[in-house]
């Protein structure tokens, strides 16, 4: 589709033509005959009103035969809706277009249903088909497919606009949903380096004191790479997170010893709920290095607990708190890209919230909705 922003020219017109579609067909021409039994039902009992002896074949022979002759001819319908379908295209296009197809319409359908009228008689064994006084009848067909041709064609144009709607909707929606995939996959395939560039500087700043121990490290980071390249999608667990977050944690304690404290405290009923990868891990490790220049012992709390239709995973520490000067420098990109994260899975059912603990440290909560695996 060209953009007016793209090109300010009209577009040429091509004339277009409808396309067979079997089922609509079969509707169209379902509706044609059940309209032709119902007006050769009225006819018939008109004619009872007025004492008429004719039999009740007869007037629904001629109903049946102008409504499915309409069907038949609905093509030209069609393909005036679709090369005029309002007069926004031109009044005289829309009037020339309309007034030619109603012409053609209009004469072929009388023509057509009187010759399938003389011949059902014959076939039927009736004599002979008798249409009336052509001066009167032909307009009296006329007016009535004026009628019909205008329902016809603004039905025609309203369900083209609702298709046009829909589809352009699907489209619109197909793309958000693939965008929104990628940036979920651009997002948490950030956070993933981050955290192995940070695992990385951990070992590297053991190694030369304590081989067993760089060893373990390397045991347990070659785990979290392999949790992290087994991921296919933005979600897993709470269970799954927190696994990878103890390995995370492991490296941390490897290198910070009896300085840092981890507390779990998180929900066995939520283990199936989902939350975004590396959540977990992304918290724990933006507590960690805010206040790592710290001479004392920092506790981090980990907490995980249900609260209405929503769930709540915290992480708290009892460091220097936000606001304050920390040896980090650069723009903390983790709880940003994680905020990003949880407003494109959930949009305002999901916040990430900054707040104060007890002893002045940092305190993060994230809001879930309850999604089981």
């Amino acid at each position: 589709m060209t953009s007016p922003a793209h090109d300010s020219a009209p577009r040429p017109w091509r004339w277009q033509w409808p396309q067979v579609q079997p089922r609509t067909t079969l509707l169209v021409w379902g509706i044609c005959l059940v309209m032709g039994l119902w007006q050769g039902t009225v006819v018939r009992l008109a004619l009872l009103a007025d004492g008429s002896t004719l039999p009740a074949s007869r007037p629904l022979v001629w109903e049946v035969t102008g409504a499915l002759s309409a069907a038949l001819l609905l093509p030209i319908m069609r393909t005036a809706a679709l090369n005029a379908p309002r007069p926004r295209v031109g009044w005289t296009r829309f009037l020339g277009i309309h007034a030619i197809a109603f012409a053609l319409y209009t004469s072929l359908h009388i023509v057509v249903m009187v010759v399938s009228r003389h011949a059902l008689y014959s076939l039927f064994g009736w004599g002979d088909y008798h249409y009336g006084v052509m001066a009167f009848r032909v307009p009296m067909e006329v007016q009535k497919d004026v009628i019909a041709y205008g329902i016809a064609i603004t039905a025609i144009v309203n369900v083209d606009l609702w298709r046009a709607r829909h589809e352009r909707a699907l489209r619109e929606a197909t793309l958000e949903s693939e965008l929104r995939t990628a940036q979920l996959q651009s997002l948490t395939g950030q956070l993933q380096p981050h955290f192995l560039f940070n695992a990385l500087n951990t070992i590297s700043s053991v190694m030369y004191e304590d081989l067993g121990r760089t060893d373990r490290m390397l045991s347990d980071l070659g785990q979290l790479l392999r949790a992290s390249l087994a991921r296919t999608e933005p979600t897993w667990t709470l269970a799954e997170e927190r696994a990878h977050s103890e390995r995370y944690v492991a490296l941390l304690a490897a290198r910070f010893g009896e300085r840092l404290v981890v507390r779990w405290s998180l929900a066995p009923a939520l283990d199936s709920v989902r939350v975004p990868c590396f959540a977990l891990q992304t918290l724990v490790e933006n507590a960690v290095k805010h206040n790592q220049d710290l001479l004392g012992v920092l506790e981090v709390r980990i907490r995980a607990d249900a609260e209405g239709a929503r769930w709540r995973l915290e992480v708290e520490d009892t460091g220097r708190g936000f606001g304050a000067p920390s040896p980090e420098a650069g723009p903390g990109v983790g709880l940003s890209h994680l905020s990003r994260v949880l407003a494109l899975l959930h949009g305002p059912q999901a916040a990430l919230e900054r707040s104060q603990g007890p002893e002045g440290g940092a305190r993060v909560t994230l809001w879930l909705p309850q999604e089981a695996a």
